[in-house]
């Protein structure tokens, strides 16, 4: 589990400089009136992200809880592969935006085989959250949770903000 827990800790330091980099500094993305949807995308995400993040380092998730929690990875696949067909659909990507999302995309694959493996595991124990504490590692993840939570709520409101902008 220590391996899965590395590589998402990797995996949200690489998302944050790609929305403090490129989304906030260079494209400053929240003001840009065509990014509504990119920007609800990317809240729905971080929603997703920070429920990994504050539980993962904390609680183990058993029985069907453990395929619940598949069903929120699978969904964060399917956002992020609607976000690329909507960011290719409004604007052109840096190559340094489109190589990070590569990455990212790599990361998230060797986070999901090194998870999928304890999921099996979890789904074979009786439903509920059991206690886990993986030492700083938990404490970082819930600091990123927190960063990963805000931002998410930053993206909707401005992609709402910019929906109104549109109309």
């Amino acid at each position: 589990m220590s391996t899965a827990l590395y590589l998402l800790l990797a995996q949200s330091l690489l998302g944050a400089f790609d929305t403090l980099y490129y989304h906030e500094y260079r494209l400053q993305l929240p003001r840009q009136p065509h990014a509504h949807r990119e920007l609800r995308l990317h809240a729905y995400r971080d929603a997703i992200y920070a429920l990994l993040l504050a539980t993962l380092g904390w609680v183990a998730w058993q029985g069907w809880l453990a395929a619940l929690l598949l069903a929120f990875l699978i969904a964060e696949i399917a956002i992020t592969l609607t976000d690329f067909v909507e960011e290719d659909r409004t604007r052109r990507l840096p190559p340094g935006e489109r190589v990070m999302h590569a990455l990212m995309g790599i990361v998230y694959g060797l986070f999901l085989a090194q998870l999928f493996p304890q999921l099996l595991r979890w789904g074979r124990l009786p439903a509920g959250f059991s206690p886990v504490h993986h030492g700083a590692v938990s404490w970082l993840l819930s600091l990123l949770a927190l960063g990963v939570f805000l931002s998410g709520i930053r993206d909707y409101l401005s992609g709402q903000k910019r929906k109104g902008d549109t109309n």
